[in-house]
């Protein structure tokens, strides 16, 4: 309940404001003390981490860099879905004040805690405070902390009932956070302040991390295909989540999964044969002949209705979820049942969630060819490196 009421009143705070007072009065929260000045230009939260490195050393990127020290929770990680960029008025200092107590809203789905440390990673880089660099590390340790002794991670933490407990590669959570420790773990130029302990602690995660994404690949017929969206975190065995988000094999969350797999630096035999696998499964899945397209429909919620119609020059698609065993593509609205035709869901599904995607094209066309030149040249390396080695 008392969670409830501050977000309500910040909510209210933060509508009243925008609503009655000038831009030129609006009130940028300083670290120190909240004072009356002009409000300065915004960014988009989504574009935090586009702007160019000088960006990062200006008062406007140190203005979003202290809004994320006020919504940081005392647990070390963030709540997602929140503008963070946008520019706060003095009145919602206390109710965020009141908010970093809260313990069941800290997370990494849809980006949240991983991005808000790439950006206190840059801003302290540019600038050197040490309240960012402060914050950073504890948002480091909240990651650490949260990771499952089988190396995966949940979507909350501290652990949230339900199917928030399972290890999530939905919406790349898992994922994000791996390629942020894997930045930490190679000293990349933004995390050179990092410490030697956290650094070792990151590199470790990331090993183990690779050990569960590798454990969790599902076989079928003793052979790798990709993952599932969300694994159990007990059994490692692929599990639903929403009521419309099936037991499958994931067109869309196994790309970048593979991604990641392809950028390690020495990848062993058990790792190419991860990523071999998952292309096979990519190219045997892919869809053509059919476009994914929205039409106007003024009987649909929101005026339009979206369906696969047939297109003899579409680029490939895939389904976001295949029923594992026979790689059909599977539907499921909020009555759970599954279907194998996007057309029989309710249309406030069908609408209103991604159920085909692209993806996989560019993970074939580029990314698989470049990696594939890549290992071939290390092998190569290695061959001539045993060459020299041989005594005469």
């Amino acid at each position: 309940m008392k969670r409830a009421l501050c977000l309500i009143l910040l909510s209210f705070i933060l509508l009243t404001a925008a609503a009655r007072i000038t831009p030129r009065g609006l009130l940028a929260f300083d670290s120190v003390r909240a004072s009356a000045s002009p409000a300065p230009s915004t960014i988009k939260w989504s574009d935090c981490l586009r702007q160019n490195s000088e960006w990062y050393g200006s008062d406007e990127a140190v203005r979003v860099a202290d809004n994320l020290l006020l919504y940081q929770r005392d647990t070390g990680g963030w709540p997602k879905n929140i503008d963070m960029a946008a520019v706060l008025n003095e009145r919602a200092h206390p109710a965020l004040l009141q908010l970093k107590k809260q313990t069941d809203d800290s997370t990494i789905d849809n980006g949240a805690t991983y991005t808000q440390l790439a950006y206190l990673a840059r801003v302290y880089s540019a600038k050197k405070l040490e309240r960012h660099k402060e914050a950073f590390l504890k948002g480091i340790d909240y990651l650490l902390k949260a990771q499952y002794a089988n190396g995966g991670w949940p979507q909350y933490y501290p652990l949230r009932a339900g199917y928030y407990t399972h290890i999530t590669y939905n919406d790349d959570a898992m994922v994000g956070v791996m390629e942020l420790l894997r930045d930490i773990a190679q000293k990349r130029s933004a995390y050179a302040f990092v410490d030697e302990s956290h650094r070792t602690r990151a590199e470790r995660a990331v090993e183990k991390g690779i050990e569960c994404i590798l454990k969790t690949q599902v076989i079928v017929q003793g052979k790798r295909t990709v993952w599932c969206a969300q694994h159990d975190e007990v059994t490692l065995a692929p599990a639903p989540a929403r009521r419309f988000e099936p037991v499958s094999l994931s067109g869309y969350e196994s790309v970048p999964i593979v991604r990641f797999l392809m950028k390690i630096d020495h990848p062993n035999q058990e790792v190419i044969d991860a990523i071999e696998s998952a292309v096979e499964w990519f190219k045997t899945t892919k869809i053509t002949g059919f476009s994914w397209v929205e039409r106007p429909d003024p009987s649909k919620p929101g005026s339009f209705d979206r369906a696969l119609v047939s297109d003899a020059n579409a680029r490939a698609l895939w389904a976001r979820f295949y029923e594992i065993g026979t790689n059909r593509p599977i539907f499921s609205g909020r009555d759970s049942r599954i279907k194998y035709n996007v057309a029989e869901i309710e249309a406030e599904r069908r609408n209103g969630y991604r159920w085909y995607t692209d993806a996989p094209a560019k993970l074939l066309e580029v990314d698989y060819p470049a990696w594939r030149n890549r290992v071939a040249a290390l092998n190569c390396c290695k061959a001539r490196a045993s060459e020299v080695e041989e005594p005469f």
